[in-house]
């Protein structure tokens, strides 16, 4: 049986992988454009959903063990990330009257250190 970094290795190719099909990428590069303003954005936006999902599932993924939150966090600037669609995830919470949507990547990202 392989051992914990192993099987963690594999998961975070799996989630590259993952992210790669998805969009990510692409999505982050429109994110961090100067074209993009961070305090009009909105999650109905292809770009920022691709990314408040991804983050989401990062943060749900760490909280609940199936991936250390140290790895992801050395891995990608889960914080940029946050910064970028924050507010679109507050906005969308308010308007879904939903107040956990997107709390995992929230949570994900104040972890991180500055």
């Amino acid at each position: 049986m392989a051992d914990t970094a192993s099987n963690e290795a594999l998961v975070m190719v799996q989630l590259a992988q993952w992210a790669t099909m998805s969009g990510v990428p692409d999505a982050t590069s429109e994110l961090f454009s100067d074209d993009f303003h961070p305090e009009s954005a909105d999650a109905r936006d292809e770009n920022v959903r691709r990314v408040l999902m991804w983050g989401e599932t990062l943060g749900t993924m760490t909280k609940r063990g199936l991936i250390s939150q140290d790895l992801i966090l050395d891995w990608i600037w889960v914080s940029g990330l946050w910064g970028r669609v924050g507010h679109a995830a507050r906005a969308a919470r308010e308007q879904t009257g939903v107040p956990q949507l997107y709390e995992n990547f929230e949570a994900l990202a104040a972890a991180q250190p500055d």
